[in-house]
């Protein structure tokens, strides 16, 4: 454990680290400390905190910059989130402030807001798909043997596909299939829909419509859509200010960002599973997969929308980030979602 003054002075080398980018020096850090201590002081426990690994040296002459090691110990010991500023509490109240026709939207406006307020990557994920509904389900001839099928759950998102027909299915036979899709599976969970159609739903078919097949391989695609996660990100672009000129490192990272499953894996880590109790995680590069997220950070928060499941909202940008103003504004977007969902649900659920 570190003594007072000696997590005073890591704490004030990675605010000045992080606001200029440059190793700080002992002259430099014996103005900037809120107590009277000579330089040499100084110079005596920035070595300290070297050897503790919490502090490297570029070369023989220069100032300290924080380690990894360094920044783990002020995030877990350390950090004090900062207040939101006026401007960014404005500019959060005005852009949610808006009717929204879907919850998705919601979840990808969370998304947009932080990255612009930080000028890093922002990934929002919606709470869980167990509990939604489907709500109904049509298809809409478009010529040419091409049909878009439209589904449509109980929050009020809409998935749709196009198709094209095979010879084989006539459209009278698609009417009746439509129908009792409709009668017999709106208003249930669309785990239990999906359980269906594999199960009791193509033996019913069967009975009414010559070519079942076709149809269940149609309704199949366009619900496995609506059951999948969809992950929004804000700020893709923003990766490149950061990246060092690494293009092996960007081409890893936008492949990281195409594929939801990988998406998956980095948002729900175990402790994120976990935590029940909102607490707002920082994984450092070195903590996470893949290696191409070494020189970065993920700051990653759940949301809760009571009885419609939890959701999460995280940032990906540098190792050097203010992490205390940014995990302030993180905790209040998350808050604000949560709340903006809250209040959709309930239209729903009266």
């Amino acid at each position: 454990m570190l003594t007072q003054r000696q997590a005073l002075i890591l704490k004030n080398i990675i605010r000045i680290f992080t606001e200029t980018g440059q190793p700080v020096g002992s002259k430099h850090l014996m103005d900037e400390l809120p107590i009277k201590v000579s330089s040499a002081t100084i110079r005596n426990d920035m070595a300290k905190l070297e050897d503790m690994g919490l502090l490297d040296k570029m070369h023989s002459s220069s100032g300290r910059i924080p380690s990894t090691s360094g920044y783990r110990y002020y995030l877990d010991h350390l950090l004090e989130p900062s207040g939101v500023s006026q401007s960014d509490l404005a500019v959060i109240q005005q852009t949610f402030n808006k009717q929204y026709q879907m919850i998705d939207d919601i979840v990808e406006q969370s998304a947009m807001i932080l990255s612009t307020l930080t000028s890093y990557t922002a990934i929002s994920l919606g709470p869980d798909v167990s509990d939604i509904r489907l709500d109904g389900f049509r298809m809409v001839p478009l010529g040419n043997h091409q049909i878009m099928a439209i589904l449509v759950t109980s929050t009020g998102s809409i998935q749709n596909q196009i198709f094209q027909l095979p010879a084989s299915v006539a459209g009278e036979d698609l009417e009746k299939a439509v129908r009792i899709i409709n009668d017999q599976l709106v208003g249930q969970p669309l785990s239990t829909v999906a359980k269906r159609i594999r199960t009791d739903v193509p033996q019913m078919l069967m009975k009414y419509v010559t070519t079942p097949n076709g149809f269940l391989d149609i309704f199949g695609n366009v619900l496995k859509q609506a059951e999948s996660d969809r992950f929004y990100v804000g700020g893709r672009l923003n990766l490149l200010d950061f990246a060092n000129n690494d293009v092996a490192s960007l081409k890893s990272l936008y492949h990281l960002f195409e594929k939801n499953d990988d998406l998956a894996q980095l948002l729900r880590m175990p402790d994120i599973e976990r935590d029940k109790d909102g607490k707002i995680i920082v994984r450092l590069g070195n903590e996470l997969h893949p290696q191409t997220l070494h020189n970065y950070s993920l700051i990653t928060a759940t949301y809760d929308v009571h009885d419609h499941g939890r959701g999460v909202i995280a940032l990906l940008g540098p190792t050097t980030m203010p992490y205390s103003r940014i995990i302030g504004l993180l905790d209040l977007i998350r808050e604000e979602l949560a709340r903006r969902l809250t209040d959709y649900y309930s239209n729903f659920d009266d």
